[in-house]
């Protein structure tokens, strides 16, 4: 219930920092809008509007992340990684993993392998994991950077689905099916409480 407030709140924080007002003041291109509400025939108003939601799913993305951090550092053995650079991790030093997505740019991806790759040079015994937030797939793989003339990889670094990750450390195949289920629930619970 503590995760689901958190997340509430963070929805209320988004919404209330984009204004129409404070709109202008991000970083808008406004050639684009411009563009967009001619050819897509959508008039002044409703552009922005979807803007500023636009703004406000990006914002919540980040806070969707910390919900499934703190959802999986309760997981007895877990924690929020905090100060060590990683989203979760296992108390006992044996799983290291970071949240993102599939569509990253090719230089930030390689970042990311390369210090999953060099913690594992590291933590010996250790697995690594970058969670795909955006996966519906069941994702579990040894991660491959590289195109076909010049690939590397690490025996102990993996993306995986974030279904795939609750599966791992719950030792439960439908750990995140279980998870959406009960949502509805508790954010009931949650709101009934408020």
């Amino acid at each position: 219930m503590d995760c689901i407030g958190n997340l509430h709140q963070a929805y209320l924080k988004a919404k209330n920092n984009i204004t129409k007002k404070n709109f202008y003041s991000n970083k808008v291109d406004t050639i684009k809008l411009t563009f967009d509400a001619k050819f897509n025939d959508i008039n002044e108003e409703n552009l922005i509007q979807s803007e500023i939601l636009r703004q406000i799913d990006k914002s919540i993305n980040n806070s969707i992340g910390t919900f499934h951090e703190q959802i999986l550092g309760g997981i007895k053995g877990y924690e929020v990684g905090n100060l060590s650079g990683f989203d979760i991790k296992a108390t006992d030093n044996t799983l290291f993993a970071i949240f993102g997505y599939r569509d990253i740019s090719t230089n930030i991806s390689d970042a990311i392998f390369e210090k999953l790759a060099n913690a594992s040079r590291v933590f010996l015994k250790a697995k690594f994991y970058y969670i795909l937030l955006d996966d519906l797939s069941n994702t579990n793989e040894k991660w491959i950077i590289g195109n076909e003339e010049y690939s590397i990889s690490q025996k102990r670094v993996f993306k995986i689905s974030l279904s795939e990750f609750y599966a791992t450390i719950t030792t439960e195949a439908d750990a995140y099916a279980q998870l959406y289920e009960k949502l509805p629930i508790v954010i009931k619970l949650c709101d009934s409480i408020q």
